[in-house]
């Protein structure tokens, strides 16, 4: 069986600056790495009760659209991935005009990966009401798509209402979106009304059920896992995983579970940048060589 395409995660928290998000996406083109892959974080809460469980980051992440547009202009082939975007933050024809742009000022190479959102605090700070969230989510991607479909443009929902109109411009080529989540029915969502999924890997056991789940909703497109050295989850114990020494082994294992593509993100646990180019020439030799 064949291993399955590398893309990278690139270095996307603040602290870290432009130098380094710049360092590893040109390194990925060089090297010939499938892609570049960023997520997006509003914001972590600060409220004095509040407990990281989920092991966020807690310095500011650069915004998803705005990096992937700044990598575009320093990079020549490799895909532009978010990992994923929640589009009920904005409105869904801004959102349409601002990816495809990014696709065609980087000749057609925007891929798409959405989910619904988990953390109450972005919800407020963005005025997302917590009724009716999925069926917006759900619409929101209905108007993606026909904005990026043929002239004229016209939508009618219960949450979103595009007057007949010409909206461009229009990607190079149709969009691969991908769905992503963590619970059962966001993964079946995926499978019903994305082109693909993505998904954060935690461990094995829940990466397994998710692409059970996908497959057995109907879902047959492409798979993508972003994952790094970590601990499986901040709240389980367990071997660490996608380190520069298990990294072929832990490829061979995705492959394995139906994975299409693994964005390896070396950013996770704050390794330094010289180590992380270090280990994607490493791989890339193995892999490319």
């Amino acid at each position: 069986m064949s291993l399955p395409e590398v893309g990278v995660g690139l270095p996307v928290v603040g602290l870290r600056g432009p130098d380094a998000v710049v360092e590893i996406a040109t390194a990925a083109d060089e090297l010939g790495f499938a892609a570049v892959s960023v997520f997006e974080r509003l914001l972590v809460p600060a409220a004095p009760d509040w407990v990281n469980h989920a092991g966020l980051p807690e310095q500011a992440a650069y915004d998803a659209l705005e990096t992937l547009t700044y990598v575009a202009a320093r990079t020549q082939r490799v895909r532009l991935h978010t990992a994923v975007l929640v589009p009920l933050f904005q409105q869904p024809v801004v959102l349409a005009r601002r990816v495809a742009t990014i696709d065609q000022l980087s000749g057609g190479r925007m891929d798409l990966g959405l989910a619904l959102g988990w953390l109450p605090e972005e919800f407020v700070a963005t005025g997302v009401p917590s009724r009716g969230r999925v069926a917006a989510f759900e619409e929101s991607i209905a108007v993606l798509r026909a904005c990026w479909g043929p002239d004229p443009v016209e939508f009618s929902g219960e949450h979103y209402t595009v007057p007949m109109a010409r909206i461009g411009p229009k990607p190079v080529a149709p969009l691969t979106l991908y769905g992503g989540g963590v619970t059962q029915p966001a993964i079946e969502r995926a499978a019903r009304i994305a082109d693909g999924l993505t998904l954060a890997h935690r461990d094995w056991e829940s990466t397994r059920a998710a692409v059970g789940w996908y497959h057995e909703a109907g879902g047959t497109g492409p798979i993508n896992l972003r994952a790094g050295p970590m601990q499986p989850h901040p709240m389980l114990e367990g071997q660490v995983g996608f380190t520069p020494a298990t990294i072929v082994d832990d490829l061979r294992r995705a492959a394995d579970e139906g994975i299409t593509r693994v964005d390896w993100d070396l950013s996770i646990t704050g390794t330094p940048i010289p180590e992380q180019l270090a280990a994607l020439e490493s791989l890339a030799g193995r892999l490319y060589g």
